[in-house]
């Protein structure tokens, strides 16, 4: 059993994980602003530590006693960070190099980074993408998280801190707020519970990497305490979907059409990304995956009855 922290565990996949590490036995130190009225994780035991990711005291007395930390938050989206590309280097660049300087002098054993599959390896045309593939990001976003990918490999040449970098693809589900702007599947299907047109960047063909969130947890949790023969896993479904065939899953979920408002698909927007997770199945396994339709469900029965959230 590990002493874990969760950084961002009030988050979408953050409070997801808090779950799941606490269903493998593991004690878990949940750090977050809470800004909202209770945890949206379901467990009970979890060491609720409340704190600003922005404050270098609130991080140092998180990471104190624990054995590896999960960092799971960030304080910008794609949208935010391409609307002031300063922010992402100002806050979760900068901030994440104190964490790790934190993590250093409290002696944390591993750090497990959330970075994006979705936009890191840029537009180079490959069916799917393998961790041995360059990355080349095009949007702030993706290049903040390869930033703080390098950063892991100075502290891990500096300082010997150890760090697994976990390329997520394109994540949806429960507990993901819409109104953040970020995540194509809960977005339109609040627009679509408010019966409002739902927006389309492009002709609705480029093709994403989407894998629902509880999938995404339960390949996250085993790699506690294993010594893992890389440092860098794609993590994903495997499968590609394009905008329209998700389209077509939400109109099978909700049963009815809905309006659809096309957009000019913005330039840093990548066509295709399909992760190969050949690495990850090799060491690990297979895992089960919820099928595009279920997951969609899973996420619209939530959403259904808080669409105004």
């Amino acid at each position: 059993m590990a002493r874990a922290l969760v950084v961002g565990a009030n988050g979408f996949i953050g409070s997801h994980l808090v779950d799941a590490l606490v269903g493998a036995g593991h004690a878990v130190r949940a750090f977050d602003r809470f800004s909202s009225s209770k945890p949206t994780f379901r467990s009970q035991g979890v060491e609720v530590v409340q704190g600003e990711f922005l404050s270098r005291a609130d991080l140092e007395s998180a990471v104190t006693g624990q054995d590896v930390v999960f960092h799971f938050l960030s304080t910008t989206t794609p949208a935010t960070a391409e609307a002031d590309p300063t922010l992402d280097i100002r806050t979760n660049v900068a901030q994440t190099v104190e964490l790790l300087e934190a993590c250093v002098a409290a002696g944390v054993g591993h750090v497990y980074f959330a970075s994006t599959g979705g936009a890191i390896y840029g537009p180079q045309d490959k069916a799917e993408y393998a961790e041995t593939d360059r990355a080349l990001p095009i949007s702030p976003y993706a290049i903040g998280k390869l930033t703080i990918e390098h950063y892991l490999s100075y502290f891990r040449a500096k300082h010997g801190l150890q760090s697994t970098v976990l390329r997520v693809s394109n994540p949806y589900g429960t507990r993901q707020r819409p109104n953040r702007k970020q995540g194509l599947i809960p977005i339109a299907l609040r627009q679509i519970a408010l019966g409002q047109p739902v927006i389309r960047f492009g002709d609705g063909t480029m093709v994403r990497d989407y894998v629902y969130v509880e999938d995404l947890v339960h390949m996250i949790v085993p790699f506690v305490g294993r010594e893992t023969e890389y440092r860098l896993y794609n993590l994903g479904s495997g499968i590609g979907h394009s905008v329209n065939e998700v389209f077509a899953s939400l109109r099978t979920v909700v049963g009815r059409e809905f309006a659809i408002d096309e957009r000019p698909k913005p330039p840093t927007f990548v066509d295709r990304v399909v992760l190969d997770t050949s690495r990850f199945r090799a060491e690990f396994g297979e895992t089960r995956l919820t099928s595009l339709d279920e997951g969609v469900r899973l996420t619209y029965e939530e959403i259904r009855s808080h669409p105004d959230d």
